[in-house]
């Protein structure tokens, strides 16, 4: 057993967010779609199903959610400032005046909000357990993903390697037949907002912990609800279960 199973990191407070919950164009920037619109449909215009999750998970865990309908396809609110993937091809020739202004309309809110969230908790002298709740295809570009659910994390940071290895077993041990993954199919050390966030808050005082949840397992409103109450049970019982080395 790894030195995160046998030591765990425990959160007082949970944040959840969710950054590409919807498909919307916001008034005066339809001009970008004109013609593509169905695009917004697809996954590349949303995480699909990823919004009814974290609002239930939300719910259940009694934790302020944060979250953006705004298509990513218009700017991609899990990506950093400087990446040459915050703003789709669809956008990628406006004015540098455009961008500016989607940027201080969507993306720098919602960057705000979540920090803001988070070091508010801290000053408080909470550690903050950050989920971001996200969707990925069941298959891109001819790769089948082989996974229901994924814990995405840094494993070099010992909150967040101790609280997903207890809470995979949770998942585990709660549905067997659930293929959990970790760091699947992205890892969690790419660039999106927790680990941006991981720059700013200390490992002790903060865990930012992705879920990847295949589309084809969340289609319906059943199976997402079916899907955060498994997250939800799962992590409480991760919580609040004692490492296996310590059980009598």
């Amino acid at each position: 057993m790894s030195e995160s199973a046998q030591r765990r990191w425990i959160p007082d407070t949970i944040l959840v967010t969710c950054e590409h919950a919807g498909n919307d164009v916001p008034p005066g920037y339809e001009r970008f779609f004109q013609g593509d619109r169905a695009v917004l449909d697809t996954h590349r215009g949303l995480d699909p199903g990823a919004l009814p999750v974290a609002l239930r998970m939300a719910s259940a865990l009694s934790a302020p959610l944060v979250f953006s309908t705004v298509t990513r396809l218009l700017i991609d609110l899990n990506r950093s400032f400087d990446s040459p993937r915050l703003f789709s091809e669809f956008v990628g020739g406006a004015s540098e005046r455009t961008k500016q202004r989607i940027i201080d309309e969507h993306y720098t809110p919602h960057r705000q909000s979540v920090e803001r969230a988070i070091a508010d908790a801290i000053g408080a002298g909470r550690r903050v357990l950050h989920i971001g709740v996200h969707s990925c295809a069941d298959e891109l570009d001819g790769e089948v993903r082989e996974l229901d659910l994924a814990l995405l994390f840094d494993p070099v940071r010992w909150s967040e390697a101790s609280l997903c290895e207890a809470w995979r077993s949770a998942l585990e041990r709660a549905s067997p037949e659930t293929r959990t993954r970790f760091n699947e199919p992205y890892l969690g050390t790419d660039d999106g907002l927790t680990t941006a966030l991981r720059t700013e808050f200390p490992a002790d005082r903060y865990a930012g912990i992705e879920i990847e949840a295949r589309q084809g397992f969340i289609q319906s409103e059943n199976t997402q609800i079916a899907a955060a109450n498994l997250l939800v049970a799962s992590l409480t019982d991760a919580i609040r279960s004692p490492p296996r080395d310590d059980r009598s």
